[in-house]
Formats: C-alpha cells, sequence, structure tokens
C-alpha cells in the first residue's frame, strides 16, 4: 500500500481538470491506497457546499458522486485555508469530510507521503 496526496488547482473554471483528482483518488482508494485529496486555488470552491452539484466534465463521471464516493470511504479533504479566505469560505463553508489546512500542513503531509500527483 502506497501514501498518496492528491492536488487539484482546477475548479468550475474547467469541470474536466476539476473532476480528474476525485477519479484519481478514488481509484488508488479502490486500489488499497492511503490518500488524502489536496485542494487549492480555485480548487477550494469545490469544497463548498452544493458547489459538486454542478460540475460534469467531458465523458467523467459528476463530481457530485466522485464526492459522494469520498465521503464514504473517508477519503480526506484537505482545503488550502489562503486560498479559502480569498474566496470567503470557512469550515461552516464546506462539505462534510473536507478541512481548512495550511500550508505547512500540505507540505508535511508531501514530504511524508509516497507519491504527490498533481492536476
Amino acid at each position: 500500500m502506497s501514501t498518496l496526496i492528491i492536488s487539484g488547482s482546477r475548479g468550475t473554471d474547467d469541470p474536466t481538470m476539476a473532476t480528474l483528482p476525485f477519479i484519481a483518488a478514488k481509484a488508488s482508494k479502490e486500489a488499497g491506497h492511503d490518500v488524502v485529496i489536496w485542494l487549492w486555488n480555485e480548487a477550494v470552491t469545490l469544497a463548498r457546499l452544493g458547489i459538486a452539484d454542478h460540475v460534469v466534465g467531458v465523458n467523467l463521471p459528476p463530481l457530485k458522486d466522485l464526492l459522494v464516493y469520498a465521503q464514504a470511504e473517508s477519503i480526506p479533504i484537505w482545503v488550502c485555508s489562503a486560498c479559502a479566505i480569498a474566496r470567503q469560505m470557512g469550515e461552516e463553508d464546506v462539505v462534510l469530510g473536507a478541512v481548512i489546512k495550511g500550508m505547512p500542513e500540505y507540505i508535511k503531509a508531501v514530504i511524508e507521503r509516497d507519491r504527490n500527483i498533481t492536476f
């Protein structure tokens, strides 16, 4: 089993790229790996309540279905604190399973994990 952190930077501005970290997280979890999703830049908006309901990439499953999977499998979703603040998001604004984390926590996780996959 490997440990992975999967980072996404695209949000509703690019539904296909926004969905890929969640697909990679699902595939990783199904393969038995320990995975964390890190959302930064515009991707933090994907953690806002209700947004995933409206994101569907080209020829990809709806983000809302992938989010439900991540929540059911207890895949942590980390939201960049600086990016969230810039978008006026707080802990009360994010979906179940998402927590706002700082850059030091992200860097620590990248160093400790076997792989970092970035979209």
